[in-house]
């Protein structure tokens, strides 16, 4: 029997509404005989209110008193997710990232997991159980909570997904998988079916927030494929995985308002393109910096802001 990894964002989870919706993705997949191990973020912006409200209360925050408030988040979703499924005639499990055996270095707000005893986890689906964890979260040596940064569920859902040696790691969110520019911005981006691991850390490096950077950075270490898909539709996602070999460009990337980043393996190999980019900057009379290519990315820095219609053209031209 396959195991499967599903991890849900905040946008997936954010109501009650679309608590059924997922709750309908898991019932899917279990019903087709996979142990299924879920884990999720806290409902929309409920960790930015949290940290909003304790700043009411206190300028200096002790990090150990935070995290242990910012981990209540993900506890809510879980057990709100637990009480559906069950309601839905499926047994199912919350666990909070200590009770599913995560455990970290003594870094707060952006801790580091050292280990994972599966024990509880394993205990629980050999129940039949749907087993749904916390995401974000684990424990240090002094049995205090820690938290893992923006993005940490991530983090956790391939963590746990190689601890477990599953099948695949699935992170579900409002998008439906990893594009060549950001569909909001530019009309002609088109979807990638396929990403080495190496070109997911470029571009997530580069800002894009379809992935937390640790998250890939695990899955390449464990050789774990990353599938993101979205909540919301069942169309095909894009699998991050092993690429042996490939000369192809796949996504460009604006960082903050000034840095352009061009990501696919072998790109320092591939003059054409090099050109091509080289032309819409002079075309448009755009101001360089810094010109920057390695083996899987071009970096440009310029000296004024940058429009979104020049991730327009640079796709055009590319693409």
């Amino acid at each position: 029997m396959d195991t499967i990894v599903l991890k849900f964002g905040g946008s997936s989870v954010a109501d009650n509404e679309k608590l059924k919706l997922v709750a309908n993705k898991i019932i899917e997949l279990y019903d087709k005989g996979n142990n299924i191990v879920v884990v999720l973020s806290a409902q929309g912006k409920t960790t930015d209110k949290l940290i909003s409200e304790a700043k009411e209360l206190a300028n200096d925050i002790e990090n150990r008193e935070l995290d242990a408030l910012l981990s209540i988040g993900e506890q809510i979703s879980t057990a709100k997710l637990s009480i559906l499924l069950k309601s839905m005639g499926y047994d199912s499990i919350s666990l909070t990232g200590w009770q599913a055996g995560i455990y970290t270095n003594n870094t707060n707000q952006n801790a580091l997991i050292e280990n994972i005893d599966t024990t509880r986890i394993l205990k629980e689906l050999d129940k039949k159980k749907i087993v749904i964890i916390a995401g974000f979260q684990g424990i240090n040596e002094n049995m205090d909570i820690t938290t893992f940064g923006r993005g940490g569920s991530d983090t956790t859902a391939v963590a746990v997904a190689a601890s477990l040696n599953a099948k695949n790691c699935y992170i579900y969110s409002d998008v439906d998988g990893v594009y060549t520019a950001d569909p909001n911005k530019c009309k002609d981006a088109k979807k990638i079916p396929a990403l080495s691991y190496r070109e997911m850390l470029e571009i997530s490096g580069e800002g894009a927030k379809v992935l937390h950077n640790r998250c890939v950075e695990i899955g390449q270490k464990f050789k774990m494929p990353i599938i993101t898909k979205s909540t919301f539709n069942d169309k095909p996602g894009t699998i991050i995985t092993d690429i042996i070999e490939e000369n192809t460009i796949k996504s460009i990337v604006k960082k903050e308002v000034s840095r352009i980043s061009i990501v696919g393996n072998g790109v320092i190999r591939n003059l054409q393109v090099i050109k091509k980019v080289i032309d819409v900057i002079e075309n448009n009379k755009l101001d360089m910096l810094n010109f920057e290519v390695s083996e899987s990315k071009i970096s440009i820095t310029f000296k004024n802001e940058l429009e979104d219609d020049i991730i327009e053209k640079l796709h055009k031209a590319i693409f």
